[in-house]
């Protein structure tokens, strides 16, 4: 036995010296081969930051940045490129500006030693093989599908997940990568790709299988079995899968551990034959369809570590024999249909639970023993209830760093200030009935939501610890300065950067604490009672993307001291007092400027034209004068039609998770006022209605065309409407009316298809109004007070339309002259009818014909009478007649 194990160390260390050895002594160049292959690689990637600026043939490919090669035999075994990415503040997407983009060769998983590839959450546009020893092989991009000349035998590990530009048409190329252990496509959209099951069940060492959020449909819900002999962990979600859990899903390998198919259209009951999948410790299938009750069976599941079944449409009660997952660690069954009692029956054996998510809509009914110790303490709790007060066992959980409770009606407690008060990530009290005064509260959570409830009172106390705080809708009342010029906070060590406290009744100035506030920015105080004016220390919060204060009672100048504030994108002030010229100074990097409903005077300064990320500029209801600018074609917002880049979203990190606020404003198109918060990276506005703007309409305004809404109405405009209205093609909204504007309505605005609303009434237009269905279907009041006017919608006739039939306008009018003509030829039918029917009578029937004859002599007879009778009356005699 000794002598075996020295053998075993002579061996080990021999192996041991030959790897030092190898690794200091010699120099060893990486594999030709392999080195060619990176470098074919290479030539179709594009690198705009210089990733693979190491990559060059004068250094050994073992050295290059994302490749590893084995230390003894010098062949690339690993390459790993993925991209790093930050969540910028307001975004749309992730900036991927830096990150790989191109073509993927796929030779690169030829490498006879390649075992880890890893090329995630760049930007690839296409999957690329060169052809090889005379093979056939085709390009996998948007346009094409194909086979792949691709035969590896170690691959184990590739991600190509979160290239979200990728496109596949065919996974047929998977095939040949035999040894796939680790497959990651997520992201990658696969839309067109109908037989991707098959493709993936060809890899006999599959374990690890996600494609999330691919865009397939094709679930095959009646196929029986997939042969995923080896598979431990599915992540389908978040795709369109539109039918019923599949049969061969419950025919999986039995030892399938997790098994995700969340955010997709499934529907129908669970099935008891998920029970074949014995060893599940997770089992996500939230943001579905599914209905029924929550089967009791789930609690047979003993290795069951993670449930969710969120956002559903369950019903019935929670069963209690959940209450037996003794491993179960995340349990979520919140946002379903579900009612009923909860007890302490439905938790007795989750000792090791952590998270737990149950309730809203509607809220369940507790019936907890007051002295009930739960045998948990849990990270993550959110719940909403029927019951004036909070469980006593709610008041156990101390390590609780997320707690969420909606949509209740509880009294406060000094005890739940006191719970309230203490550090968590994440503190959300939205939408109770929550009645109370909590300014003496010191909130010490990162970030916090009481919004949408009834507090009264002052503001509460922050501490240096909050990120964001959210008090919007409540009644809050009293000065600002209660909660800004906190004596603890004069060092200004807070760490505040989003403030949201609109929708209140908060009375006062804005005071002049803002120093202790750098780190703001976001901030929201619309909709309140303040007065005063905007104070100079504002000007520095330098961090300041986002200042929201209309609807309050301020006045002034805006203060010079906000040119400081450098990285501003949404400046709101509407429906205040302010007064004097509209600033020049505002940031050229704005993306939304609400100047309306105030008394700003002067005119609109050019400078505005410098603004190229501007997608809302209202500065409507003012007494603005003078000429709107010529050179509004600068604001490449409008013109280029790339709004939907500009997404105003607030991100903030809370550990390892990002929460997102969604900004919004209130604007005047078509017609009516609207709300836009998730949509508003769509708009793109220009309202400089209701001023003294004097001159005509700059033909360069019509260049915009990127514009979906324009309104330029009760201003003094004069002059005719450009013919580069055409160029608008994108044009929702267009408003004209009361001006002085005159000429025809151009032809060419019959091409707006998008025009869904107009207005150019009280003009002084004249002519026809042009033909076809995009103007003439507006209503006529879109036309009146133009004198000029004619033709449809309008009943009035234009000159030319009695020339022709085909001309004349649709209207009632119309209607009456063609019954009239039908009447007349029915009149004369009629009589040509009569006439012959009486001459025929008398011409065929001789006691008629005497009769009718006798009559006509007897009438002569009368009248002859009747007219000498009259002639030989005196004028005495006919007054006598006359008064007789």
């Amino acid at each position: 036995m000794n002598t075996s194990l020295s053998q075993y160390a002579i061996i080990f260390a021999w192996l041991l010296m030959l790897n030092i050895v190898g690794t200091c002594s010699f120099n060893i160049h990486c594999n030709q081969k392999d080195k060619h292959a990176l470098l074919n690689f290479k030539q179709g990637v594009i690198d705009p930051s210089g990733v693979l600026s190491s990559w060059s043939t004068q250094q050994d490919c073992c050295q290059w940045k994302g490749v590893m090669c084995n230390n003894i035999t010098s062949r690339v075994t690993t390459l790993s490129l993925p991209c790093h990415t930050t969540l910028p503040t307001y975004t749309d997407k992730v900036d991927k500006s830096h990150c790989l983009t191109g073509s993927i060769h796929l030779s690169l998983v030829e490498f006879e030693f390649l075992n880890y590839l890893d090329l995630s959450n760049n930007d690839f546009l296409a999957i690329h093989f060169d052809p090889v020893d005379s093979q056939t092989c085709h390009n996998i991009s948007a346009d094409t599908t194909s086979r792949q000349c691709v035969n590896s035998s170690v691959l184990g590990y590739f991600d190509l997940s979160d290239n979200t530009n990728l496109i596949i048409d065919s996974l047929e190329w998977l095939s040949r990568i035999s040894s796939l252990d680790q497959l990651d496509l997520s992201a990658i959209d696969l839309h067109r790709e109908v037989d991707w099951l098959r493709s993936v069940t060809m890899l006999p060492s599959l374990s690890y299988l996600v494609m999330r959020g691919c865009q397939l449909e094709d679930l095959s819900p009646s196929l029986e079995y997939a042969n995923f002999t080896t598979l431990k962990l599915l992540d389908l979600s978040d795709n369109e899968f539109d039918s019923e859990l599949p049969k061969w899903l419950f025919n999986l390998s039995s030892g399938i551990t997790d098994v995700h198919l969340g955010s997709n259209s499934l529907r129908g009951q669970l099935p008891k034959a998920l029970l074949n999948l014995r060893h599940l410790e997770s089992l996500t299938l939230e943001h579905n369809k599914l209905n029924g009750p929550i089967p009791d069976w789930l609690g047979q599941f003993e290795l069951l570590q993670v449930l969710n079944l969120q956002e559903n449409m369950f019903s019935g009660s929670i069963p209690t024999n959940l209450g037996n997952l003794s491993s179960l660690i995340s349990l979520a069954v919140n946002a379903n249909q579900l009612t009923g009692v909860l007890s302490e029956r439905n938790f007795a054996k989750l000792s090791k639970l952590k998270v737990l998510i149950m309730g809203i809509s509607p809220p369940l009914i507790f019936d907890f023993d007051s002295h009930w110790v739960p045998p948990f303490q849990l990270e993550q709790l959110s719940f909403s209830f029927a019951g004036p007060n909070l469980p006593t066992w709610f008041y156990t959980q101390t390590s609780i760093d997320f707690l969420s409770i909606v949509y209740s009606s509880f009294q406060i407690e000094n005890e739940f200030h006191k719970f309230v008060s203490r550090r968590m990530i994440m503190l959300d009290l939205e939408s109770n009935s929550i009645d109370g005064d909590m300014s003496e509260v010191l909130l010490n959570s990162t970030f916090i939501i009481i919004s949408s409830n009834d507090l009264k009172g002052g503001l509460p106390r922050l501490s240096s610890n909050v990120v964001g705080a959210v008090l919007l809708n409540n009644s809050l009342s009293g000065s600002i300065s209660s909660l800004l010029c906190d004596h603890e906070m004069s060092s200004g060590k807070s760490n505040l950067k989003f403030l949201d406290i609109s929708l209140n009744n908060l009375s006062g100035g804005l005071t002049n604490c803002w120093k202790n506030w750098r780190t703001l920015m976001h901030i929201n105080l619309g909709s309140n009672n303040l007065t005063g004016q905007i104070p100079p220390s504002m000007g520095l919060l330098h961090n300041l993307t986002t200042l929201h204060l209309h609807q309050n009672k301020l006045y002034g100048e805006i203060p010079q001291s906000l040119r400081n504030c450098h990285s501003l994108l949404i400046f709101n002030v509407r429906e205040n007092n302010f007064s004097g010229n509209i600033p020049n100074w505002i940031v050229p990097s704005a993306v939304a400027i609400q100047l309306r409903s105030n008394q700003f005077s002067g005119t609109i300064p050019e400078q505005i034209c410098q603004m190229p990320s501007l997608i809302i500029f209202d500065f409507a209801d003012n007494n603005i004068s003078g000429h709107i600018p010529n050179c509004l074609h600068h604001m490449t917002s409008f013109v280029f039609n790339n709004a939907s880049k500009s997404k105003l979203t607030f991100y903030i990190a809370l550990g390892n998770i990002y929460y997102e606020c969604e900004d919004s404003l209130d604007l005047i198109t078509k017609g009516q006022g609207l709300h836009y918060n998730t949509n508003l990276h769509f708009v793109t506005l220009i309202d400089l209605s209701s001023n003294e703007l004097s001159g005509s309409i700059p033909p360069q305004m019509f260049n915009l065309v990127g514009l979906h809404s324009l309104n330029l109405s009760f201003n003094k405009l004069v002059g005719r409407i450009p013919e580069e209205i055409g160029n608008m093609k994108n044009l929702e909204s267009l408003d004209l009316s009361t001006n002085q504007l005159s000429g025809e309505i151009p032809e060419i605005m019959s091409k707006l298809t998008f025009l869904g609303y107009l207005n150019v009434s009280f003009n002084n237009f004249r002519g026809r109004i042009p033909s076809g269905t995009q103007l003439g279907g507006f209503n006529a009041s879109s036309y009146m007070g133009n004198p000029g006017l004619c033709g449809p919608p309008l009943t009035k006739y234009c000159p030319q339309d009695t020339k022709s039939e085909d001309m004349k306008p649709y209207s009632k009018d119309n209607d009456g002259s063609h019954f009239l003509s039908w009447f007349y030829i029915g009149l004369a039918s009629g009589f040509v009818t009569g006439f012959w029917g009486v001459c025929g009578t008398l011409f065929f029937n001789r006691k008629c014909r005497h009769a009718y004859f006798t009559f006509l002599y007897d009438l002569r007879d009368r009248f002859y009478v009747m007219i000498v009778t009259k002639r030989n009356l005196s004028p005495s005699s006919n007054k006598f007649l006359l008064w007789q």
